[in-house]
């Protein structure tokens, strides 16, 4: 054999991985929004949000009278200037109701988003510390998870007053925990890999591996997360609006609408229906889009396997 011979047996070795993340890996949330976006779930969910959404944005701008004017006698039927009739003091219910959305989607999508950035920074930092600064950030979530998160933003509203400030930074910190473990557990499956090591050996900073090569390996169960912390968001934000915590009369919103127009709604049932069915579509619209999320997730996880 001459020395310029290549031995078969190593021209047929296999190479060494590369220790990078594959690009589908880099990608995984354009992925998993193309696939999810050919299910019939989620486009059902997203054409319901788009609808409340519309309704939300265009409303103030379409609605026939101003939320606080008086149009009618307290509590009376649908008429000609009143499409839906009118609630307890006399103001136009559909008015009221295209002023109302606003608010509710505002606070929810801010509280959704303050939960979100707490939950991940949280989360992929106990992930990739480990040890002692993985339990106390975990177990001082698990104190959180504790209290219910209605009685948790009840205390704070109650103390501080109503100010929409503080409902949004409560609910996104008590939204925050629960995004947090999901976070954890997900990128507990990422330190190991070969590409953060290779990250950690040419010295990268921690802010670059957490954000740079930990978080575009998470983002299928972030998007999820996020969608069911937008659900729960809602429900709370609205709830907290009924109990008097929101926006404050004569304002339009549509947890409050529900408050005011209860007591008469065997009477003039349109000032509490019309916004319980908007809640209750935006709601199951949220759910329709993550569910069609997760199992968009769960199929690309089981083709790359």
């Amino acid at each position: 054999m001459t020395s310029g011979a290549i031995d078969p047996g190593l021209a047929s070795a296999p190479t060494a991985p590369v220790a990078v993340p594959s690009r589908l890996q880099q990608r995984q949330w354009l992925a998993t929004l193309v696939v999810a976006s050919k299910l019939a779930r989620t486009r059902i969910g997203l054409g319901i949000v788009i609808v409340i959404v519309l309704i939300a944005l265009v409303g103030p701008a379409v609605a026939p009278h101003s939320p606080t004017a008086f149009v009618g006698l307290p509590n009376s039927g649908p008429s000609s200037h009143a499409l839906f009739g009118t609630d307890q003091i006399g103001r136009d219910v559909w008015s009221r109701f295209l002023h109302g959305g606003l608010s509710v989607l505002g606070l929810a999508v801010a509280s959704t988003a303050v939960g979100l950035i707490l939950g991940l920074i949280v989360g992929l930092t106990a992930a990739y510390a480990g040890g002692v600064v993985d339990e106390v950030l975990m177990r001082t979530a698990d104190v959180f998870l504790a209290f219910p998160q209605i009685v948790f933003a009840l205390l704070l509203v109650s103390v501080f007053g109503p100010k929409l400030w503080l409902l949004v930074l409560t609910v996104g910190i008590s939204t925050a925990p629960r995004v947090a473990r999901v976070m954890r557990g997900a990128a507990l499956q990422v330190v190991e890999r070969d590409f953060v090591k290779a990250a950690e050996a040419v010295g990268e900073s921690r802010r670059r591996i957490l954000f740079g090569e930990l978080l575009p390996n998470v983002t299928s169960p972030l998007l999820v997360e996020t969608g069911l912390r937008l659900t729960y968001s809602i429900g709370l934000v609205a709830g907290l609006s009924f109990l008097g915590f929101g926006l404050q009369p004569p304002h339009a919103d549509w947890g409050l609408m529900i408050n005011e127009n209860r007591l008469a709604i065997t009477v003039q049932p349109w000032g509490v229906l019309l916004p319980v069915l908007a809640i209750a579509l935006l709601t199951i619209g949220t759910n329709l889009i993550t569910d069609g999320i997760a199992r968009a997730a769960i199929g690309l996880d089981r083709g790359d396997s």
